[in-house]
């Protein structure tokens, strides 16, 4: 059994416990929260979440999500290994590893198979912003990455699903677009905290489904202006940010 890393820190072991039990907590409910928004479906999906002075990532066991308690959480480090729980950290761990190591502002990322988000997925579309709902969240089209070859999905799957993420946003900044769809795949999203990865993958999954519905009632419906998205998203994340309270 791994040696839990509070005992293996020079800090106090009360004080790490304690820090750790709590992000335990924090990460658990950010796995509930994904259910209570309908995003997660069946076991379809779920969220970590990142001590980054630490260096170690908190993440479910794939268990069903009406029996997953806080102690069921898995603590791993940037390696992948297990340094506290007895259970293994869900499947798609490594695919979230690659991108805490290649994102540093990132501290939770959320992976789910929610329905408009996989639909635009598995037609290897991005979703593209035509209107300002979107354009407050994200600075342009919701990218595309992958697809996968054949060569990586037989080894390192789910790492490599983590490398086709990195790789579509060498020339992107993952703060600007908080989401990316894995062609064939799904979404995954992130955010500075878990909370807020889960906020990402709830706006992800709206955005996707206001882009359908949108082509349904007109299907050559265009982007918005670079003007107008500048303004919306730049109003919020900008800065000289006004939008809503400091």
């Amino acid at each position: 059994m791994a040696i839990p890393w509070w005992r293996r820190e020079s800090h106090s072991l009360i004080w790490g416990y304690a820090m750790l039990e709590d992000f335990k907590e924090r990460v658990w409910q950010a796995n509930r929260n994904l259910v209570s928004r309908g995003l997660v479906f069946s076991t379809w999906g779920n969220a970590s979440g990142i001590d980054r002075g630490a260096s170690l990532i908190v993440k479910p066991s794939g268990i069903d999500y009406a029996l997953m308690r806080p102690d069921d959480m898995v603590v791993v480090d940037l390696n992948g290994d297990v340094v506290e729980g007895t259970l293994r950290p869900s499947s798609d761990t490594p695919a979230h590893l690659e991108l805490y190591r290649a994102f540093p502002g990132v501290g939770g990322i959320v992976h789910t198979h929610s329905h408009y988000a996989t639909v635009w997925a598995q037609a290897c579309r991005p979703i593209p912003c035509l209107g300002t709902t979107h354009a407050d969240y994200c600075c342009g089209d919701v990218p595309v990455a992958g697809p996968l070859s054949e060569g990586e999905v037989a080894d390192d799957y789910e790492a490599n699903t983590g490398k086709v993420i990195v790789r579509r946003f060498e020339a992107l900044d993952p703060r600007a677009f908080p989401g990316v769809l894995v062609a064939q795949h799904g979404p995954f999203a992130w955010g500075e905290t878990v909370e807020d990865a889960v906020e990402s993958a709830a706006v992800l999954e709206e955005i996707a489904r206001l882009a359908f519905h949108t082509f349904i009632l007109a299907p050559g419906q265009p982007v918005i202006p670079d003007f107008l998205l500048a303004k919306h998203y730049l109003r919020k994340h900008g800065p000289d940010a006004y939008y809503g309270q400091e």
